[in-house]
């Protein structure tokens, strides 16, 4: 029996990660909780190095490995350095709020490290079983990290529901890709998309597409398949919830495009009508229902409930322009998150959280440039012009009209102004309502200097969009 060496460069900033991951699990058990600092420098430090592995080495073509089941392409660098900067930013905004709650712990970062380490091998993932391990080392780590607060009970039991939905969903998957196997007889990506057109059971592999989507939506959080959503949100601490809302969903997006463009390319005709429903429903019910919120943390799930059927929009369309307005938009959303949760963290202090949206009012007389910060992310994520989110959304709607979709483009339109109530909402109770609270705002000056530049790049990016979209159509033209 012959062995041959796999050749490992594609993947060197996952053995990295892996190995950093490992290496800070055992020097946290050494430390102190006065000595945590020294892992959190050390998480840090593993993304800055895995950030430039990856850009460093930025791979201009696909490169297979691992008997094929591992893929290195321009979008998957992309989406890692993506997920690297939302990962470090993470961190940084959750040091203080952590600290102050008493849940400083090393297995914070440990489990976020693993979480990113499942969503890069989601990024670069070219067989079922290499999407199914990169999921549930994703999904795992999650689950943990919402359950940290052992203690309290909103926590525990936001835990115990997204552990059990989604079991359900990667039961879901599991079965979807169990079917397409059968048909198929393989789980290799490329092999599946070239049997597809000559299938002589194309009723069960159309069995193995609902099953596969139902996983997919329910790990997306899209309409009908939302139900977690806004439990996970609200009962988890405002920093796992900031990391729950952020860097995964690129690792969906990635998941969505390795499954559906590379796999399952030749029945876009099938799932192209299932997206349109999924996407409908996902925009109806998480612009209308968002309105309803008082609790911001609940209002920001229900706005990514509706983002998430705009991302839907875009892959829907079956081009690349589209799929790159669907990466375009994921990004997006990603930094607008960031900014919208790292303002909740910089509201709340020990014994406080900033989950109300009454806690926002009068802002603006504490801190005119914070409340600057929040007004331009909720103005972006609104679709308001010149922001980022007014050029995702519009990208999004043109190749929707581009594919002849009209009808959708103006559906999507009017829900994106229903969702501009809620947010508007918080800009009126920002500027124009009195505070009830007139506490400091007492934060460490490097998540102040980053939040700054969150919400400043929100504005910078929507200035000069065509960079970033320019990288996401060369990152895609070959898909």
């Amino acid at each position: 029996m012959n062995f041959t060496m796999p050749n490992i460069a594609p993947a060197l900033p996952e053995i990295f990660i892996l190995s950093m991951a490992c290496l800070i699990l055992v020097v946290d058990l050494f430390l102190q909780d006065r000595q945590r600092v020294i892992t959190y420098l050390l998480t840090q430090l593993t993304l800055v190095v895995g950030f430039v592995l990856v850009v460093m080495d930025f791979s201009q073509g696909r490169v297979l490995t691992f008997s094929d089941t591992f893929v290195r392409d321009p979008m998957a660098d992309i989406l890692k350095a993506c997920i690297f900067i939302a990962g470090a930013v993470t961190f940084t905004y959750s040091r203080d709020y952590l600290q102050q709650r008493q849940i400083y712990k090393g297995e914070f970062f440990v489990l976020g490290l693993f979480a990113i380490l499942g969503m890069m091998i989601l990024t670069s993932a070219h067989n079922f079983l290499t999407i199914y391990l990169g999921l549930e080392l994703l999904s795992l780590s999650l689950y943990a990290m919402v359950a940290m607060q052992r203690d309290s009970v909103t926590a525990s039991e936001a835990a115990m529901k997204y552990f059990i939905l989604g079991a359900i969903a990667s039961g879901m998957l599991l079965y979807g890709i169990s079917m397409i196997y059968g048909v198929t007889g393989t789980l290799d990506l490329a092999e599946v998309a070239q049997q597809i057109p000559g299938s002589e059971k194309p009723l069960l592999l159309s069995f193995g597409l609902v099953f596969l989507i139902v996983g997919i939506a329910f790990k997306l959080g899209a309409v009908p398949f939302h139900m977690w959503v806004p439990d996970v949100y609200h009962g988890s601490a405002t920093a796992t919830t900031l990391f729950i809302g952020s860097a995964p969903k690129i690792a969906a997006f990635a998941m969505l495009m390795r499954l559906l463009v590379d796999g399952l390319g030749g029945l876009h005709a099938q799932w192209q009508d299932i997206l349109i429903i999924l996407a409908v429903l996902s925009m109806g019910v998480g612009n209308i229902v968002a309105i309803a919120q008082s609790n911001i943390k609940r209002m920001l799930a229900y706005s990514t409930i509706s983002h998430v059927g705009f991302l839907l929009l875009g892959v829907l369309t079956g081009t690349a322009e589209g799929y790159a307005a669907a990466m375009f938009y994921t990004l997006s959303y990603v930094l607008m998150t960031l900014g919208g949760f790292g303002m909740v963290i910089l509201l709340s202090r020990k014994g406080f959280e900033a989950d109300k949206l009454d806690d926002f009012r009068g802002l603006n007389q504490r801190s005119p440039w914070f409340a600057l910060m929040m007004l331009i992310v909720m103005f972006s994520m609104a679709g308001l012009p010149p922001f980022i989110g007014f050029w995702a959304k519009l990208s999004v709607l043109k190749e929707i009209v581009a594919a002849d979709m009209v009808w959708l483009a103006v559906v999507a339109v009017i829900f994106s102004i229903i969702g501009a109530f809620y947010y508007l909402r918080v800009i009126r109770l920002m500027y124009f309502d009195k505070p009830q609270d007139t506490a400091r705002l007492e934060m460490p000056l490097d998540m102040r200097l980053l939040l700054s530049a969150n919400g400043l790049s929100v504005l910078l990016i929507g200035v000069f969009p065509g960079s970033l979209m320019a990288l996401c159509l060369a990152a895609l033209s070959g898909a």
